[in-house]
Parts: structure tokens; sequence; C-alpha cells
């Protein structure tokens, strides 16, 4: 009898990459000189996974966003798992923003995942929810690598981790 091969798809970020990119993005607004005597900040919420942005006014704000997600990038974390939130005014002129990160497929990306695999025309692939994770089972390896293909073609509002395939 032949075994189904199977793999996950998931997605979510190292936590310690992205403490290491806000570590990074707050020692280069310290040296830049247009954020010399602002009071510019970020704070990483490892417990939340959000990151909260306080600026002087707009524009600096957008220069905030910018080194981060620069940062992000070199670190490799994906940015399309970021969600910029909108800006709060404060005391002032002074402006907060939250960034919240995806650990996790959400549940309407998943439903699309799976709808996509089963739209997509392979006989006897199988998709399932697990949790915030995502299951494909195959009796054809082949026929997984199509899926996997199919799916980095797409767009889901996320980046998408293969992981833990089995053959």
């Amino acid at each position: 009898m032949a075994s189904n091969a199977s793999f996950d798809i998931s997605t979510g970020a190292d936590l310690q990459e992205v403490d290491n990119a806000v570590n990074q993005a707050l020692k280069e607004i310290a040296q830049r000189y247009d954020f010399k005597g602002t009071h510019c900040t970020i704070e990483f919420d490892r417990a939340k996974t959000e990151i909260r942005l306080a600026a002087d006014d707009e524009f600096r704000m957008d220069a905030l966003v910018d080194v981060l997600q620069a940062r992000m990038i070199k670190r490799g974390v994906p940015v399309k798992n970021l969600k910029v939130g909108d800006i709060v005014q404060g005391t002032g002129q002074s402006v907060r923003r939250t960034v919240s990160l995806t650990q996790g497929i959400p549940q309407d990306a998943a439903k699309k995942i799976v709808k996509a695999v089963k739209d997509g025309g392979f006989k006897k692939t199988q998709a399932s929810i697990q949790g915030d994770e995502i299951r494909v089972t195959s009796p054809s390896k082949d026929e997984l690598q199509s899926v996997m293909a199919m799916l980095r073609g797409g767009d889901y509002g996320i980046e998408l981790k293969f992981g833990n395939y089995r053959g």
C-alpha cells in the first residue's frame, strides 16, 4: 500500500530576529542627523507580538517605519507579515502607531489557500487546516511540488513557509 507524502504550510517570524531588527533600527535612529533632538521610540512587545512606534510628527513616523522595514528585510523577517496600523494622534504634534506581526495563518487566509489547492486541479491532493497551519497530503510527490509552486505564485497577504516535508 502506498503511503501519502505531506508537507505543512505555516507563517511567522523568528521573534529573536525581530528583536535584533528593532535594536538595529534604534541604533540607526540614534545616529541619523534627521532624528537628532527628536523623541522617536520603537518598543517591541514579544508577548503580544507587536511593535509600538512613537514620533514627533507624521513625517518622522513615515521615516521610522521605513527604517524599521529596512532592518527587518536585512534580518530576513518577512515584511508581508507586518500589519502597520493607523496613525494615532498623541499629545501636541506627537503621533503613535502599532505594527503587529502575524504569527500563524489567519482563518480567512487558510480557507483561501485550501480552496486554491482544491480548485487547482490536483487529483488526489488534500489540504486540511490544523490550528494555525495547513497540511497538504498526496500520494504523488510530484503533485506536492506542483502545489508548492502554485502557492508560491499566489498572493495570500502573508509570507508562506513550507516545511515538515515527509516523503
